[in-house]
């Protein structure tokens, strides 16, 4: 009892490290705490107030871009010089002297640009000895912060990039550059919106934090554990019931949680236990913990910090993020799910007892169609409702909507007053009995009210996402306020000033944790901006480029696996925003144009995400997947086994990046809505095969030879063309000479695929080919046209005489003077799709020899 009284004090100290990477590990008492604790809510109110619309109608607290971003890591400096403590012997009760001044005088650095907007903007690109000092001030005290904050690597990284850009001239000669000045790079990368002040401070500034502070707010409302009771009381009785429920209750904290390791925290330290309880191992317990709140970074509508990034970096809206991103993330927790299942089969584990009324299965089947099409009749009826409500109540629909929501949200909370209330379970007490569904699903219906407001502001409205999360949260701040008075009128209990207190103390509490877990994601976004700053100053992005290339030979697949090596590497000591910032800025480009030169057209949101999902899989990877040690804290297992486990579990994860790079249709780009159903069954079924391949087992342990032919099914089924192209040529050559007739006779859908040959911007031969999209227009002169590109043979070979400014051929890369080397038609041929049924027909031969084998076995026990 004592060894385990033990343990669970190591394991907590343990858990209390980890958490603190997240929010610091100072424990602050008396005036300090109290200023931390203010300045933390002030910070909160701050990003509430420049999101809202109100600065705007009252004419007061209006900042620039530039301004809020300044002001965003005045905070997150001076918070973490107070959160974190310099070294492991530094005091953790007390701020000391020394970091008193050096938060201050980091803050003053960061809001140097906003308190000297005026003056700074009368010499750009001028700096004089002042702002040079503060400059260098800055930089200095940031690279510290970052180190007490996000570990050493980062900074070393961030510092290198600085040393690279001041000693460029002594560099050897593939790596040499002109180099810049001190002055220069003060100016670059501190006075300008370059370098730390760019794109991604300015992303966090703008979107990060008010998503981080709604999920922060709806874990305080108690939305956490209604997730998990929900998600225990639908599949704890299953087969390897806790484990099916942690990967959904991980999924729905996934849904408004961008933290791999608070995912991993806040579900873990409840589903864990119940894990072991069923006979998971302590590593396969938190294994399955870590590959289900990792995946919570990928699932939208709130993923994790970097998907905000793309908006800026690919240059598209966020709903269009979150469509690319939702196939491949649903499809991954369903593997995940089907992965615990067949865990359960081998070990022969069974489930948790259900408290629910027995009830045949196709009762069940008709009570959760009859609830699906509610659903849809409901979503229909809102949809269309708003629509033709809009034009008649005009500049009133918002306020009538907020109204028709206060009165839905009251309903809910009366339909949950009927029911018991939820409780939060100790992890540690023996649970023989799960929760039944429905009073469990009725109590806590309101907490999805706010996401709801979300993904109806992001995906309907098509507001911004930063005023998306300001409604949802406004809506968050109205339920926390309100639901303990209204709950307990219904209930019959009521102590209004007591329930209105409660309801402040946890907006209080909310609002400090929310800004807590912004300061590692600002300080990381502000150091990852040096990196990115350096870059664009010394050019060294194009000098990676091709030191890629050259190591790559020029191989698609291999600059993959080289960029997925690296953001693996990068992973270990780098958080996961700070990894996608460096790696997509020097080689997303570079995957783009090599993929280009093979003649595969790689979209630039394909490999943005190719990029984002292995920055995520560094959380699990040994040695250093903080994840991974988090799970392991909560199991008392071993971290390294842990996150070998949880690796093998996300192979699904690793794999799907390479599929969606050479298959985008996962993606959902150009597919209609019909296309996209059939891609989600086919890909998802293609995925649970990959599962069986990979974990060994389907109906019974796979030979050797069975794991091989069911992942070549996977293969086939996500990837049909690969075959197919081999049977047909999907495309025909034509004479460059005939570019104007090839256009001509092609369909209007259709695309010719052009190779050019030219030079690049530095006067260096090179070669790529384009999609050309064809334009309106009944003839090929026509189609060239609109196009806006014109020809003229010289010779045997055909030129670029000329592109129209600003028009299609322009934007597609054709120029002057390049020289048209092949064109590709497409041909009539059968659809790729056909290469499914001999896919299935493989499967079906597996599914025989297992079911014959099984058989056996059974027959011989």
């Amino acid at each position: 009892m004592a060894e385990d009284k033990q343990q669970t004090s190591s394991s907590s100290k343990d858990l209390d490290d980890l958490l603190s990477t997240d929010t610091g590990s100072r424990s602050l008492s008396g005036m300090p705490n109290k200023l931390f604790l203010g300045l933390a809510t002030a910070w909160s109110l701050f990003q509430l107030w420049i999101a809202s619309p109100v600065p705007y109608m009252v004419g007061f607290g209006v900042f620039s871009a530039t301004e809020t971003r300044s002001i965003h890591l005045t905070f997150a400096l001076f918070l973490a010089y107070m959160a974190y403590p310099a070294l492991k012997r530094s005091p953790r009760d007390r701020v000391p002297l020394l970091d008193w001044v050096l938060g201050i005088a980091a803050a003053f650095a960061a809001a140097y640009i906003y308190i000297f907007y005026d003056q700074l903007s009368q010499r750009p690109g001028a700096p004089i000895l002042q702002d040079v000092i503060v400059g260098l001030m800055g930089l200095v005290l940031l690279l510290e912060g970052t180190r007490r904050a996000l570990g050493p690597p980062l900074m070393i990284v961030a510092l290198v990039f600085l040393i690279y850009s001041l000693a460029g001239p002594y560099m050897p000669a593939m790596l040499a550059h002109q180099g810049v000045s001190l002055y220069g790079l003060v100016n670059h990368q501190w006075l300008t919106t370059q370098g730390v002040f760019g794109i991604a401070l300015g992303v966090s500034t703008s979107f990060v934090f008010l998503f981080v502070l709604f999920g922060a707010l709806l874990e305080k409302a108690g939305a956490g554990n209604y997730f998990i009771k929900v998600a225990f009381s639908l599949l704890g009785h299953y087969r390897g019931g806790p484990a099916k429920a942690a990967v959904v209750a991980s999924g729905m904290t996934g849904l408004i949680s961008g933290s791999s390791i608070a995912n991993t925290v806040t579900t873990g330290t409840f589903t864990i236990p119940m894990m072991k309880r069923v006979g998971f191992s302590a590593e396969k317990a938190g294994a399955v913990e870590v590959a289900s709140s990792v995946n919570g970074q990928i699932m939208p509508p709130v993923m994790g910090a970097a998907a905000f990034l793309m908006v800026e970096y690919v240059g598209i809206s966020y709903v269009e993020v979150i469509k690319h991103a939702f196939l491949p993330a649903l499809i991954s927790y369903i593997a995940l799910i089907y992965i615990v299942h067949l865990e359960a089969l081998k070990a022969g584990m069974q489930g948790l007892e259900s408290s629910n009324p027995a009830k045949p299965w196709l009762r069940k089947i008709i009570g959760f169609l009859t609830g699906l099409l509610l659903l849809m009749a409901l979503s229909f009826a809102v949809y269309y409702g708003l629509g033709w409500l809009k034009p008649v109540l005009g500049d009133a629909t918002p306020w009538v909507a907020a109204v028709v929501l206060a009165v839905v949200y009251v309903l809910l909370l009366k339909l949950g007053a009927q029911y018991p209330e939820l409780h939060v379970d100790d992890p540690n007490d023996d649970i023989t009995e799960l929760p039944q569904t429905k009073p469990t699903v009725m109590v806590g219906l309101h907490y999805i009210l706010p996401v709801i407001v979300l993904v109806w502001c992001l995906m309907v409205e098509r507001l911004s996402p930063g005023l998306s999360a300001f409604w949802a949260t406004v809506l968050m701040i109205f339920i926390m306020i309100t639901q303990r008075p209204i709950n307990a009128l219904f209930r019959g209990q009521s102590d209004m000033a007591a329930d209105v207190k409660r309801g402040f103390v946890d907006l209080w509490d909310g609002l400090i944790a929310g800004a807590r877990n912004m300061i590692g994601i600002g300080i990381a976004t502000a150091a990852a901006g040096i990196i990115v700053g350096a870059v664009s100053q010394t050019g060294v992005g194009l000098v990676l480029a091709d030191l890629v290339e050259t190591l790559s030979m020029g191989n698609l697949l291999l600059i993959l696996l080289l960029t997925a090596v690296l953001s693996l590497i990068l992973g270990m000591g780098l958080p996961t925003t700070a990894n996608y910032i460096v790696v997509s800025a020097l080689l997303a480009p570079v995957v783009v144009s090599l993929g280009q030169q093979n003649g595969l057209i790689v979209p630039l949101i394909a490999v943005h995400l190719f990029v984002f999902y292995f920055g995520i899989m560094a959380d699990v990877t040994p040695p250093v997947g903080l994840a991974s040690f988090a799970a392991a804290a909560v199991s008392g297992g071993d971290p390294i086994r842990t996150g070998f486990q949880a690796f093998y579990y996300s192979l699904r994860t690793a794999a799907l990046p390479f599929l969606f790079i050479f298959n985008t249709e996962l993606l959902l780009i150009d597919v209609s809505p019909l296309q996209g159903v059939v891609i989600f069954i086919v890909a998802t079924f293609a995925m649970l095969i990959f599962a069986a391949a990979t974990q060994g087992y389907m109906l019974t342990r796979n030979r050797w030879y069975e794991s091989l032919l069911l992942l070549l099914v996977a293969f086939t089924l996500f990837r049909p063309g690969f075959w197919m192209d081999m049977i047909h040529d999907p495309y025909r050559d034509v004479p460059p000479s005939q570019f104007e007739q090839a256009l001509g006779d092609v369909d209007k859908n259709s695309n010719l695929r052009v190779r050019i040959d030219g030079l690049d911007a530095y006067g260096n031969p090179t070669s790529f080919v384009v999609l050309v999209p064809v334009p309106e227009g009944d003839t090929g002169a026509t189609r060239m046209e609109n196009l806006g590109l014109q020809l003229m043979q010289e010779d045997d070979r055909t030129l670029v005489d000329m592109t129209t400014f600003g028009s299609q051929a322009e934007e597609l890369g054709f120029e002057f003077d390049q020289e048209i080397v092949s064109v590709r038609a497409p041909v009539e041929r059968w659809d790729k799709e056909w290469m499914w049924i001999p896919g299935l027909a493989v499967f079906a031969l597996v599914v025989l020899l297992q079911r014959r084998r099984r058989r056996t076995q059974k027959a011989t026990a």
